[in-house]
Parts: structure tokens; C-alpha cells; sequence
């Protein structure tokens, strides 16, 4: 458990194999993307440019505004030429590459008109990148970046491109509506993009956990292939060794003490060949008496491996919840439910004070597992967001017991109670109602999913 904790935290931090590394060095956004958006910036800049002087035939600095743009032509071939188009960019020189754009659409503005220029909404592009790929404190750079730029373009900027003779002026409080509305805008927009892509990145870094538990899982199903395999080859030098065995007794007959010892050579040669034909035969069908167990013996074996650890008492309990029930449940075994309600047990054990109780109560129609502490139970404000990835209930919890372990990476409840869903159960939480204590996790599971669910697959 320390090593498959050490793996999910490296996966979590970045602190991966030197390979995976190499693959992630550069960030999340790629120096295509922005090449991509640089390009129908210029574009959409260039098109602009042309109308308005030659269709619209308003006066407007051309050769400036030409530069400035020429300027982003260049900046792109540059990228282009002397890095590959995957490479991915560094935090800071995806940031400085968003400053950029932010500072040239700020000179295009000066010279067209300030904040009366209509693309002064454009601003928000940057930002907005920013907020979907790189770390809250870029954005917040970038955002004021961008807010000091609008706020210098309300009073410093040449007039708005216009008809010949025709100065367009807008009310100062108007402009202010626009400044303001930009503003607005940018951290609305931004916000809502940050919060949802971090949500993303966080689930996404919570389900690539999850699928390293599976993984690990996985691995020692894997280990009967390995152990058949093992046992096939080993089957050749061992029928070599008996052959040669044979011989050497029929050469030494008359030699009492050496044919003894052949005798037990012999014997032990045989002995191997039993237990590697236990081994390839392993791999087996799904045996209903030995691969399907009852209700009580999963929380029996849920409950073993701490009772030895744990000083606190666990008590279990398991009957039918009223008449024509029908027989105890069964179901086939699994890793997947076995770790998630070891380790929603390990929790309660946790923040128990002495006692949690394990309940299991079957109807016609459904099958319960409860799991009750006698601990101070959760926290009011974290019973809502329970279930999400990197919701810890380690320093939630009021006033947690003395022995109660340290905060985790908030990882374990979320992977365990995605186990179980996959299993069929529904996950509830909550605490027990006065004069009672302590906190209550409830599964629930529509009996013919609990009893018909078929064995993993290997």
C-alpha cells in the first residue's frame, strides 16, 4: 500500500519516471495552438485593416498599424522555423507568449480609437487561454495585464478611424460603461473558464489514480498466467532430472545408501511435478463453492486484516430485514468491492473512538452494507462535497481523535466509492441523527446486481 501510495502521489505531482517526464516537460498548452490562434489573429487583423481603408475609406495610420502586425507575422515564422510544431510550452513561456498578444492588440488599439474601438473586446481571448491551461497565478498576471491596458487605452490613443472631416467622440461616462463591461467581463469569463478546466484537470489526475489502483489490481490477477507459464517451463528440466535419476538407480543398485537418496530424489522430483500441476491447472473456471461468497463472509473478510492492526472493536452484524427475504446474498468476489469498502472501513476505524459497526440487511429487493463510527462524525460543510476527487475528510473532520491519521492527497474515498459504483452500489453519506453520533456510510445495491454480478475478468 506505501508503494501504490508513493504511485498515485508521483502520478499526482508530476513526479514521474524520467521518460514521462520527457514526454510532459514543456505544459499543458502546445506551440501549435497559440501559432494556430496567432495566425487568425493576424488574419482577421490584416482583413480589418484593408476594409476599413479601402471599403469604408476611413483615415487611419496603415503603415503603423501594418508593422504592428508584421511584427506577430514574424514572431509566428520565428516559433515556426526553430521549434517543432508538438513541442509543449513551459508555464512561463506560454504566459509571456499571451503577454505578447495582449501588449500588440493594445498598440493596435492606440492608434484605431482606445476602448471606442469596437474589437477592444478581443482583450478577453488571452485571458481566457490562460484561464483554460495554465495556473491561476498566470492568469491573474495576464488579467492585469489586460486591465491596465484597457484602463491607460480609456485616456491615451489616437482617434477612431472615421469619415473625412468627422471626429468620433463618445460621452466620458459611456466609456466608462465600456471599461467597466470589459472588466466585468474578463473576470467573469476567466473565472468560469478557470474553475471549469480546473475541475477537469482534477477529475482527469483522479481518474488516472484510479485506473493505477485497477492497474495494480490487474497485476495480481496477472500473476496465475505468470505462475502457469512458470510451471510449463520448468516441466522439461525436471522430467530431464527424473529420467537421469532412474538411470543412475538402475547403474547403482547395488549401493544401498546412494539408492536410498535416489529413492528421496525421486520422490521430491514427483512432489514438484504435483505442485507445478496445481499451478497450470489454476487457471480455472469460476467455481460457485469456492469464488462466490455470502453477505457475512465479505464483512468478515473486509474486517479481518484489521482486527489484528486496529485496538478498536468492530462489530458485525447480518440478517434479513423482515420476512420473505429469501436466503443469506451471494455474489462472486471481487478486488474492486473488497478495496473500496476496506478502505471506507480503514476510515471509520480512523476517527472511531472505540467502536464501528458493520451492518449487512438484505430485502427481496435490495442488499445494505452500514458502516457506523462512534467518532465525531463529518464535517456539515464537507458532507456535499464528498465523492468529488481531492475531497479529503482528514482535515475536515471536528475535532478529529488522537491517532487519527494525517491529512491524505483527499484521493482515497473518491477511488473507493468509484470501485463501488462500478460494483452497482449507491454511495450514501451522513451523519447519525442525535442523541446518536458519529459518521454513517450506507451502500445500497438492487439485490439481483449484488448476487448476478459475474466474476472479473482477467
Amino acid at each position: 500500500m506505501k508503494a501504490l501510495h508513493w504511485n498515485m502521489s508521483a502520478l499526482l505531482k508530476g513526479q514521474t519516471d524520467p521518460a514521462s517526464r520527457l514526454s510532459f516537460f514543456g505544459g499543458r498548452l502546445r506551440l501549435r495552438t497559440l501559432v494556430f490562434l496567432r495566425w487568425l489573429a493576424v488574419v482577421g487583423q490584416a482583413v480589418s485593416l484593408v476594409l476599413v481603408s479601402t471599403v469604408l475609406e476611413f483615415d487611419l495610420p496603415f503603415i503603423p498599424c501594418l508593422v504592428i502586425i508584421a511584427l506577430s507575422v514574424a514572431l509566428n515564422v520565428g516559433l515556426t522555423v526553430h521549434f517543432p510544431a508538438n513541442t509543449r510550452l513551459k508555464d512561463p513561456a506560454a504566459g509571456a507568449l499571451l503577454g505578447y498578444d495582449i501588449l500588440q492588440l493594445a498598440f493596435l488599439l492606440y492608434l484605431t480609437g482606445g476602448l471606442t474601438n469596437p474589437f477592444a473586446f478581443l482583450f478577453l481571448v488571452p485571458v481566457t487561454v490562460s484561464a483554460s491551461a495554465l495556473p491561476l497565478r498566470y492568469t491573474l498576471a495576464l488579467g492585469g495585464l489586460t486591465i491596465n491596458a484597457a484602463s491607460l487605452l480609456v485616456f491615451f490613443h489616437l482617434p477612431l478611424p472615421w469619415t473625412a472631416g468627422v471626429e468620433f467622440r463618445l460621452d466620458t461616462v459611456y466609456l466608462a460603461g465600456i471599461w467597466a463591461s470589459l472588466v466585468i467581463s474578463l473576470l467573469f469569463i476567466t473565472f468560469y473558464a478557470w474553475r471549469i478546466a480546473d475541475e477537469s484537470r482534477r477529475m482527469s489526475d483522479a481518474l488516472a489514480a484510479t485506473e493505477l489502483v485497477l492497474a495494480r489490481e490487474q497485476q495480481f490477477s496477472a500473476l496465475d498466467g505468470l505462475a502457469a507459464a512458470a510451471a510449463h517451463e520448468l516441466g522439461t528440466p525436471l522430467g530431464t532430472i527424473a529420467i537421469t535419476t532412474s538411470e543412475l538407480r538402475r547403474e547403482l543398485a547395488s549401493n544401498e545408501a546412494v539408492r536410498e537418496d535416489l529413492d528421496l530424489l525421486r520422490e521430491q522430483i514427483n512432489r514438484c511435478r504435483t505442485i507445478l500441476g496445481t499451478l497450470t491447472n489454476h487457471k480455472r473456471e469460476p467455481d460457485a463453492l469456492l469464488d462466490r461468497v455470502r453477505l457475512s463472509e465479505i464483512l468478515e473478510e473486509i474486517a479481518e486484516p484489521y482486527r489484528a492492526l486496529e485496538s478498536k472493536e468492530i462489530s458485525i452484524s447480518c440478517r434479513a430485514s423482515g420476512d420473505g427475504c429469501g436466503a443469506e446474498p451471494e455474489r462472486w468476489r471481487s478486488a474492486g468491492m473488497s478495496y473500496g469498502l476496506g478502505n471506507m472501513l480503514a476510515n471509520a476505524l480512523d476517527y472511531a473512538r472505540s467502536k464501528v459497526s458493520l451492518t449487512g440487511r438484505w430485502t427481496a429487493y435490495e442488499v445494505t452494507i452500514t458502516i457506523l463510527d462512534d467518532g465525531p462524525g463529518f464535517a456539515e460543510n464537507l458532507l456535499q462535497k464528498l465523492g468529488e476527487p481531492f475531497i479529503s475528510t482528514r482535515p475536515e473532520l471536528s475535532s478529529p481523535p488522537p491517532g487519527a491519521g494525517s491529512s491524505g492527497m483527499g484521493l482515497g474515498f473518491f477511488i473507493a466509492k468509484t470501485l463501488l459504483e462500478r460494483s452497482g452500489a449507491r454511495v450514501r453519506v451522513f451523519n447519525a441523527k442525535a442523541p446518536a453520533h458519529g459518521a454513517v456510510i450506507e451502500l445500497i445495491w438492487p439485490r439481483p446486481v449484488f448476487e448476478n454480478t459475474p466474476p472479473p475478468q482477467d
